[in-house]
C-alpha cells in the first residue's frame, strides 16, 4: 500500500526516488527479458545500475519493487515516489492544501493545490530560478530570498558567489518537502540561514540597507496579494543598500486591460515605492528594479 508521508516523517531521510517515466523504462527492460537496467533514482542528478530479477527491480538488499508496485507508480502521473526501508511512499502532503513534488526532465517543481510554483514551460525550474538569481546577484553580495520554496534561487545565489543568503519560507510543509528533494540540498550548508516566517512581517525586523540583492518570487497574487503591494515593495526598498537590486517574479503576464499587463502594474507600484529604474524581463515573467 502506498502511503503519503507526514511533515514529521521527513527529517534526514533519503531513499530511492522514482516516477512514471523512469518506471516505464524499468517495465520495458523487464518485458525484454533484461537482467539489469541503468536509471536515475535521485530525480535525474545521477544514474546507477540495478538488477532485474524476474518481476522485481532490486534496489538493494532491503528494497525491491514488484511489477505490481511499478505499475502502481506508472499509473500515477505527476507524482514522485520514495522507496526506503521496504516501504513505498508518495511525496505529497495533504493538510491546509495539497502539496506535492512534481517530476520534470530535471529538477522537480513544487505544486500547491494544483498551482505550479515555478516557471515550467520550456525550462526546468532549477534553471529558471538560477536565471532569476543571475539578474541581480554578484559575488560577495548579501542576499534576501523572500519566498524560498524548494530553495532553488537561494542555491543559485550561493553558486553565484553570494557571501550570505537569508532564505525565508512560510510553510513548514514546503520546508519538509525540500528536505526530501535532492535538488534542494545546496541550501543545507554554510553561508545560508533558513528562516520559517511570514516574510511580510519578518522583513520589518530587518535592518535598513542591509542587503545587496533581493530575490522576490512570491506565490501568485490570488494567494498572497500583500506581497505585490506598494507597502511591501517599500520594505524591500528600505532593506536594500544604495544601488542594490531586486528581481521580482510577477507571473500572470496576461493583459489586465487594454495596453497594460500585470507586470506593468507591478512596475508602477515599484516606482511608487522608490525604485528609480524598473526593467521588464519578459522571458522570466518578472522585473528587475534598482535602488
Amino acid at each position: 500500500m502506498v502511503q503519503a508521508f507526514g511533515v514529521q516523517d521527513v527529517m534526514n531521510k533519503n531513499g530511492y526516488l522514482l516516477y512514471s517515466e523512469i518506471v516505464r523504462q524499468v517495465l520495458g527492460a523487464m518485458d525484454r527479458g533484461e537482467d539489469r537496467i541503468e536509471i536515475s533514482t535521485d530525480l535525474n542528478l545521477s544514474r546507477g545500475t540495478f538488477a532485474l530479477c524476474g518481476d522485481e527491480l532490486i534496489l538493494d538488499a532491503d528494497n525491491r519493487l514488484s511489477r505490481a508496485q511499478l505499475r502502481q507508480i506508472e499509473n500515477k502521473e505527476n507524482r514522485i515516489f520514495c522507496q526506503e526501508d521496504g516501504r513505498l511512499e508518495v511525496l505529497e502532503v495533504r493538510d491546509a492544501g495539497y502539496y506535492k513534488l512534481v517530476p520534470t526532465e530535471q529538477a522537480p517543481l513544487l505544486e500547491i493545490s494544483g498551482v505550479k510554483m515555478h516557471i515550467s514551460k520550456g525550462i526546468n525550474p532549477f534553471e529558471s530560478a538560477g536565471q532569476m538569481a543571475a539578474q541581480v546577484v554578484k559575488k560577495g553580495d548579501r542576499v534576501l530570498d523572500t519566498c524560498s520554496g524548494l530553495g532553488y534561487a537561494a542555491s543559485a545565489a550561493l553558486k553565484l558567489g553570494a557571501r550570505e543568503v537569508i532564505s525565508v519560507e512560510l510553510s513548514a510543509t514546503v520546508m519538509a518537502l525540500r528536505k526530501r528533494n535532492p535538488w534542494s540540498q545546496g541550501i543545507f550548508g554554510e553561508n545560508i540561514h533558513l528562516v520559517q516566517a511570514n516574510v511580510d512581517e519578518y522583513i520589518r525586523e530587518l535592518a535598513a540597507e542591509s542587503f545587496d540583492a533581493v530575490i522576490h518570487d512570491p506565490p501568485r497574487f490570488s494567494l498572497a496579494g500583500e506581497l505585490y503591494g506598494e507597502k511591501f515593495y517599500r520594505e524591500i526598498h528600505r532593506v536594500l543598500k544604495r544601488r542594490g537590486a531586486l528581481f521580482h517574479y510577477t507571473g500572470n503576464p496576461h493583459m489586465v486591460k487594454r495596453g497594460t499587463s500585470f507586470i506593468d502594474n507591478a512596475a508602477k507600484r515599484l516606482k511608487a515605492a522608490g525604485f528609480t529604474k524598473v526593467v521588464k524581463v519578459v522571458e522570466l515573467m518578472g522585473v528587475t528594479a534598482y535602488k
